[in-house]
């Protein structure tokens, strides 16, 4: 997979002119490196994160990274190329990248970089003199989009962990307990699993029964998702659930609706048939050919003609080393860009449709597919319930 993925990578740099890629996200540099770092999202707010440099005639990325384990450990980096450290917050950091910079990187090459710190931005004409870095994702996405079968098992893997440590937080649905206590339960049955790192604060949103009794926000729509607290839950609660964990730096993404009490009202039960009939619309039109538009157009037109999503989240996201990356389905970048992203056999991609209604809580789930020559092959496999028939997630495509 290390091979694989470096392999992948380097044709992306060449195609493009890249000489050398900087890369400080979590995400990025898991998949350049194989490194399993186990702060991920958490990460992107400390100082202390790993820093990947790739050179297109290099095999091997240098790595610097805040602690060995997990590092050359975990991974076929060489040992010559792991290194202590870059702190880029800071402005020191930024005269070491400088140096580490001039020695790697063949003085005219072009430099791509993912992110830019305030010192890097501040230190730019000296870490870069050939001129300003181009946009990493311009290479790193097209190489990430279509995985390989080691990356697909790593997922699914992830997911088995994710559904089997969230049965018995299902079961422990309560008036009383506490969104903390989920979230407790949670992320300690998912590492005895075999989890790598808990790739984001777990959600379990308490959905208001109308927009207007839910948290305000600027555009008028739902707010989600918000941080989890010391709430206690209340019987009839409508939980919107998302969460996320990492094997060997690969994804998984968990979303289902559930019920404080197994009491689900018949107009509850018919927002999941709707939500169904919107899923089964788009899986009819997912294989390697169709474009983001196919997808968000069985959406809307099984909806009546609404966009079933939140205005700022989207239909549908691929997923790897970032539980949610390139394709977005259904963004603001508008239909041209859903009508020009041409899915390729071998990407993942996560469907996650919203049915809303007043005075309900509506609909939410996530299905992760892996899209095939003539159809998909379902990751998912957990129960809806209590909401629908009590049925398996997902199908096996065409």
């Amino acid at each position: 997979m290390y091979r694989e993925c470096g392999a992948r990578l380097r044709d992306s740099m060449r195609e493009r002119g890249v000489g050398a890629l900087v890369l400080l996200g979590n995400g990025n540099v898991v998949y350049a490196t194989g490194v399993s770092w186990p702060l991920l999202d958490a990460g992107l707010s400390h100082v202390e994160r790993p820093v990947a440099i790739v050179l297109a005639d290099d095999p091997h990325p240098h790595l610097f990274m805040p602690m060995r384990e997990g590092s050359a450990a975990e991974s076929e980096v060489p040992a010559d190329h792991v290194h202590g450290p870059l702190y880029l917050e800071f402005d020191e950091g930024v005269e070491h990248l400088a140096k580490v910079l001039a020695d790697l990187v063949p003085a005219g090459a072009t430099v791509a970089v993912d992110e830019l710190t305030g010192a890097m931005r501040r230190a730019q004409t000296r870490l870069f003199p050939a001129g300003p870095p181009s946009d990493a994702a311009q290479v790193v996405g097209p190489a990430k989009l279509v995985k390989t079968p080691d990356q697909i098992a790593c997922i699914r893997k992830a997911c088995r962990i994710t559904e089997e440590a969230v049965v018995d937080v299902q079961k422990s649905l309560a008036a009383g307990v506490r969104q903390i206590d989920l979230s407790a339960q949670f992320v300690r049955r998912a590492f005895e699993l075999g989890a790598t790192a808990n790739m984001l604060e777990a959600i379990w949103q308490v959905m208001p029964k109308s927009k207007a009794e839910g948290t305000w926000t600027t555009t008028g729509d739902l707010a989600l998702p918000l941080l989890t607290t010391e709430r206690e839950l209340q019987h009839g609660d409508v939980l919107w659930t998302d969460v996320s964990i990492t094997y060997q730096g690969y994804c998984s993404d968990f979303g289902r609706t559930w019920k404080v009490g197994d009491e689900v009202s018949d107009r509850q039960h018919a927002q999941f048939d709707k939500w169904r009939s919107i899923l089964d619309a788009v899986l009819s039109v997912t294989k390697a050919g169709a474009t983001c538009g196919d997808l968000a157009r069985a959406a809307i037109a099984a909806n009546g003609g609404k966009k079933p999503w939140l205005p700022h989240f989207y239909l549908g996201h691929g997923i790897g080393t970032n539980a949610a990356e390139m394709p977005m389905i259904g963004t603001d970048l508008g239909e041209e860009f859903d009508d020009n992203f041409v899915f390729p056999a071998g990407m993942a991609l996560v469907l996650e449709p919203v049915v809303w209604e007043d005075g309900t809580g509506g609909y939410r789930s996530e299905e992760i597919v892996v899209i095939t020559e003539d159809g998909y092959q379902s990751i998912t496999d957990y129960p809806y319930a209590p909401y629908g028939r009590d049925l398996i997630g997902g199908s096996n495509g065409h």
